[in-house]
C-alpha cells in the first residue's frame, strides 16, 4: 500500500510539472501573439513605383522611405518595371495586405482608375505621386508645377535663339500625364515666341535609347533645329551623346529637367543648356507627411491645398515650384543646396570649378 501511495503522490507531482510547463507555454503564445498584433497596429504605407530607371526615383524612394519611418509608419515598395499589369497586380496585392495608404507613381495614368477605386472601396487611402491617375478620384495628388517646367525650358531656349528658332521636341512616355502637362507649358511659350516646331517624338516607357535612335534616323531635322527639348535628362544623355558622334555636342541647345548629376556635369561642360531642378527631397518628405496624416484620418493642411482636375474629379493637389539650372546659377540652386557635391558636378572641368 506504501508503495502504491507513493505512487500516486510521484504521478501527482509530474502531472503537476507538465500543467505547470503548459501554462508557461501558453503565456509566450500569447506573448507573440501580443508582439504580432502591435506589429499589425503600426501605419502601413504601400509604394508602387513605375521602374528605377530614371535616376531620381531611387533618391525619393529613400527620402520618403525614411522619413515615414521616422512618423511611425513601415513602407512597402514595389518596383513595377514599366509594366502596367504588374503594377496593378501591386496594387491588388496592397489592397489584400490591407495597408492604410497606396502611394502610386504610376506607368499609364489612364489604366488604373479600377485599381484605385478598388483600393478605396476597401478604405484605402490613395495618393498618386508625381503623376497624375487620371479620373480616379484620389485622395492626393502631390507632385511639382509640371507646365510651370515647359514653361521654363522654352523661356531658357528663347533667351538663347532671340526673335526666331527652331525646335524639336523629344518627350517622354506619352501614357505619363506629366509628359503632357510640361509639354502644354513648353508650347505655350515657343508659340507666343513664334518659334516653329519641327518634330516632335514620344519615347515608350521613358526609355532613353529612343532618344539617341531618333537623332540618327533624323539628322537632317536635327541640322535644321536650333534647340531639342528632352523630356528629362536621361533623354538629353542619349541626345548629347548622339550628337557628340555627330560633332554637334554644343553646337544644338539641349535642355532637360531632374536635375540629374550627369546633366549638370554637361551644363558646365557646355553641351547641355539646362535642366530643371525640382526639390525631391520637399516633395518626398511632404508626401510621407500626408500619408501618415491620410492613414491617422487626420486632416490634411488646407492652406497649402489647391484642387486639379483629373478629368473627373477635382481632387487635392499639392504643388511644389521648380526652378532652371543654367550654367550661371549652378553653384546657387545644385551645389549651395546640397543637392549635388561641387567636386562631382565639376568632375570633368575642374579648371571651372568656383573657390
Amino acid at each position: 500500500m506504501k508503495k502504491v501511495f507513493v505512487r500516486k503522490i510521484a504521478v501527482l507531482l509530474a502531472m503537476c510539472i507538465m500543467m505547470a510547463g503548459l501554462a508557461a507555454c501558453g503565456t509566450e503564445i500569447q506573448s507573440g501573439q501580443g508582439s504580432s498584433k502591435n506589429e499589425d497596429d503600426k501605419l502601413q504605407i504601400g509604394m508602387c513605383f513605375d521602374s528605377f530607371v530614371i535616376e531620381r526615383w531611387q533618391r525619393d524612394r529613400d527620402i520618403f522611405v525614411s522619413m515615414a519611418k521616422e512618423l511611425g509608419a513601415e513602407v512597402n515598395v514595389q518596383n513595377a518595371n514599366g509594366d502596367v499589369e504588374q503594377q496593378k497586380k501591386q496594387i491588388d496585392y496592397f489592397i489584400k495586405e490591407g495597408m492604410d495608404v497606396i502611394v502610386i507613381i504610376s506607368i499609364d495614368s489612364e489604366a488604373l482608375k479600377d485599381s484605385v477605386k478598388r483600393a478605396k472601396d476597401a478604405g484605402i487611402k490613395i495618393i498618386a505621386y508625381d503623376r497624375l491617375i487620371s479620373n480616379a478620384n484620389v485622395d492626393l495628388y502631390i507632385s511639382f508645377d509640371n507646365e510651370k517646367v515647359g514653361e521654363l525650358m522654352a523661356e531658357t531656349i528663347a533667351k538663347e535663339c532671340g526673335d526666331a528658332g527652331k525646335v524639336i521636341k523629344i518627350c517622354g512616355s506619352p501614357t505619363d500625364s506629366n509628359v503632357h502637362m510640361v509639354e502644354a507649358g513648353f508650347d505655350k511659350v515657343i508659340t507666343e515666341k513664334g518659334y516653329e516646331i519641327l518634330d516632335t517624338f514620344y519615347a515608350e516607357g521613358w526609355r532613353a535609347e529612343l532618344a539617341s535612335d531618333y537623332v540618327y534616323n533624323n539628322m537632317e531635322l536635327i541640322m535644321e533645329a536650333d534647340a531639342i527639348m528632352c523630356g528629362n535628362d536621361d533623354l538629353a544623355s542619349k541626345v548629347v551623346h548622339a550628337l557628340s558622334e555627330k560633332r554637334l555636342a554644343g553646337k544644338k541647345l539641349v535642355v532637360g529637367q531632374d536635375a540629374d548629376l550627369e546633366a549638370c556635369q554637361r551644363i558646365v561642360e557646355g553641351t547641355q543648356l539646362s535642366t530643371v531642378y525640382k526639390p525631391i527631397e520637399k516633395l518626398a518628405q511632404q508626401a510621407a507627411e500626408c500619408a501618415v496624416k491620410l492613414a491617422k484620418g487626420d486632416e490634411l493642411d488646407s492652406e497649402n491645398l489647391s484642387t486639379y482636375f483629373d478629368g473627373t474629379y477635382d481632387v487635392p493637389f499639392f504643388r511644389i515650384e521648380p526652378s532652371i539650372v543654367t550654367e550661371k546659377n549652378m553653384n546657387e540652386i545644385i551645389i549651395g543646396t546640397g543637392f549635388h557635391l561641387k567636386e562631382d558636378v565639376y568632375l570633368n572641368v575642374p579648371a571651372k570649378m568656383p573657390d
